[in-house]
């Protein structure tokens, strides 16, 4: 992924130049390989480049064979050879990249071009072919990508677009988080969904909430998991693989398979050059070959002995993985908070609390030259895999609950996979958010989803406890080979949040730390300074680091703090912990 800006509208392009490269500048971190920048007659895009498909040719922005047409894209579309091939041999493509085909995709289909895209991605796109000029933008279904809209009172008729907050605040005094799915056209000033799976009216109330009743199919579960992550393997630079477990153990089953292929085919090669010569320069080397492809590496993080570093471990172990473990004190952790909340530009405080260990993390993946990892974020929203879950008053609730979640994921887990990693120029690729794996899972019967605990919990033919995520969990008990992907001990794991899982007493050190330094007479003024009080003197000391780096409302507006169900009971906090199931709940609770 990359950073992208740009502005339509404008009386002078041309003299805003170096003032709108330095807006983008600070999106260099999520793109430090190259810059590029565009300015028309009424509009300018600037594109922060991280190179991972079409290395060597693939910078931007890219611009069409008339010249007419001007793209910028922040993301990886993992059908475009695909896509290419629907286009004769009229169409001549410059370079390698991946984005490059939502160039003539937008001269045959317009802006129903959205729809076609499997992948990721932010893009603003210039056409100049007509005048006015145009400028039609768009964000992916699920909002795996980051991107900002906003407006200049000063300039009423302009408008702009960047990958991340930071980079509009001092241009815009409107700026809004662009809503996933919709793709925005200067030509009416619309902004319209284009994204419409079958589950989407889940979360509606009464009569019009789609309420699915199909059973689990578990076979058609798992093979959707496998085929989205095998798409996204697409690349040209290092992946390193995952810190999900079950991602890894699909990842390397993936990896194994394309090492066989390719053993197979350079096997053929060399069978085929020898003519039935059976010396030794017509033999291949099995092992050597299959060394070659890129071995699997797995990452974890978290304080020392923590629940996630050893499971990590014994997946690893497991999997044949080469594993990278990395530790973390409290105090590095708190040290590291002013920097996380800059580049999430949120206060919530459990994105700040789950991004902190993974912004750690990320900084020393990218230290050993990797750019791209797997990643899982989504799985809980779309499984109703957190144990509040278990509250639920009945199924309809359930899945209406997870719909929200996942229609709300570029607020939070989106939100933080994705600006923790580019905060060091590293991407995530997010299997669980494929779009046919959600149209699987999400019109899955929401009562074959929910679990209960403690002496509630019912266990299957086979023993397995229906727990959190129970379907996914059985789906990969056992292979078509009869291998297992992952140990028992892991696959049937009690859920972790991220937060509680790299160590417990991170959570607790954030809150003994924000009770030191936050006095009882500042935090009940708290509502006296903002709207939205702060209800914690941890979500206090979030929100003053916040107001440091954008004290606009508008910036502000932009945050979207998670609130616990509390008609479902459910704790004020909320980390995993808080809930009474957790194997390791606060003794309050």
């Amino acid at each position: 992924m990359c950073g992208i800006f740009a502005a339509h509208g404008l009386e002078k392009a041309a003299s805003d130049r170096a003032r709108f490269i330095a807006c983008s500048k600070r999106l260099r971190h999520r793109g430090p390989d190259w810059s590029g920048c565009f300015v028309g007659t009424d509009g300018i895009l600037v594109h922060e480049r991280l190179a991972i498909v079409g290395v060597d040719t693939g910078a931007q922005p890219l611009v069409s064979q008339d010249g007419k047409i001007i793209l910028t894209v922040n993301g990886e579309i993992y059908n475009h050879i695909a896509l290419r091939e629907t286009f004769g041999p009229e169409i001549k493509f410059k370079t390698h990249s991946d984005c490059e085909v939502i160039l003539p995709l937008y001269k045959k289909h317009d802006k129903d071009l959205c729809g076609m895209l499997d992948g990721m991605f932010s893009f603003v796109l210039l056409d100049e072919s007509v005048s006015p000029s145009r400028i039609i933008a768009a964000r992916d279904p699920i909002g795996i990508t980051t991107l900002y809209q906003g407006w200049d009172s000063r300039r009423p008729g302009a408008v702009f677009f960047a990958s991340e907050l930071k980079a509009l605040v001092d241009e815009c005094d409107k700026i809004i988080s662009f809503p996933p799915g919709h793709v925005y056209d200067s030509k009416d000033r619309s902004t319209t969904r284009y994204y419409k799976p079958s589950w989407w009216n889940g979360d509606a109330e009464g009569p019009d909430a789609t309420i699915p009743s199909s059973p689990a199919d578990l076979t058609r579960l798992r093979e959707a998991l496998e085929a989205a992550v095998r798409k996204r393997l697409m690349s040209e630079v290092p992946l390193r693989r995952s810190s999900q477990r079950l991602i890894a153990a699909i990842a390397a089953r993936e990896t194994e398979k394309a090492a066989q292929a390719q053993y197979e085919i350079r096997k053929r090669k060399a069978q085929s050059a020898t003519s039935g010569n059976t010396t030794p320069t017509g033999m291949v080397d099995e092992q050597a070959t299959l060394a070659a492809w890129p071995q699997l590496h797995s990452f974890a993080i978290g304080l020392e002995n923590s629940p996630d570093l050893l499971a990590a471990r014994k997946a690893a172990h497991y999997l044949g993985t080469v594993h990278h473990e990395y530790t973390f004190t409290v105090q590095e952790g708190l040290d590291a908070i002013p920097e996380v909340i800059y580049h999430l530009e949120t206060y919530d405080v459990t994105t700040v609390r789950a991004s902190t260990p993974m912004y750690l993390l990320s900084r020393k993946i990218k230290a050993m030259g990797v750019k791209m990892v797997l990643s899982g974020e989504g799985s809980d929203e779309i499984l109703g895999g957190y144990l509040y879950f278990h509250a639920a008053p009945d199924s309809t609730s359930f899945h209406q609950e997870t719909v929200k979640r996942v229609k709300n994921l570029h607020t939070s887990d989106c939100l933080r996979a994705n600006k923790s990693t580019m905060a060091w120029g590293l991407e995530a690729r997010v299997p669980f958010l494929d779009k046919a794996f959600l149209e699987v899972a999400m019109n899955i019967d929401p009562r074959e989803k929910m679990f209960s605990k403690g002496a509630d919990q019912q266990v299957d033919e086979d023993g397995r406890p229906r727990m959190e995520k129970y379907i996914l969990r059985k789906a990969f008990d056992v292979s078509r080979d009869g291998k297992p992907y992952l140990p028992a001990s892991i696959l049937w794991r009690q859920k972790e949040q991220f937060s509680d899982g790299v160590g417990y007493s991170w959570i607790d050190g954030i809150k003994d730390h924000a009770e030191s330094v936050v006095s009882d007479e500042a935090f009940a003024k708290g509502g006296e300074r903002w709207a939205d009080a702060p209800t914690t003197k941890e979500a206090y000391f979030i929100r003053q680091i916040f107001d440091e780096f954008f004290p606009s409302e508008t910036a502000a507006s932009t945050a979207v703090r998670w609130i616990p169900r509390g008609d479902w009971g459910c704790s004020s906090d909320p980390s995993g912990r808080s809930v009474s199931i957790h194997n390791a709940a606060y003794e309050t609770t």
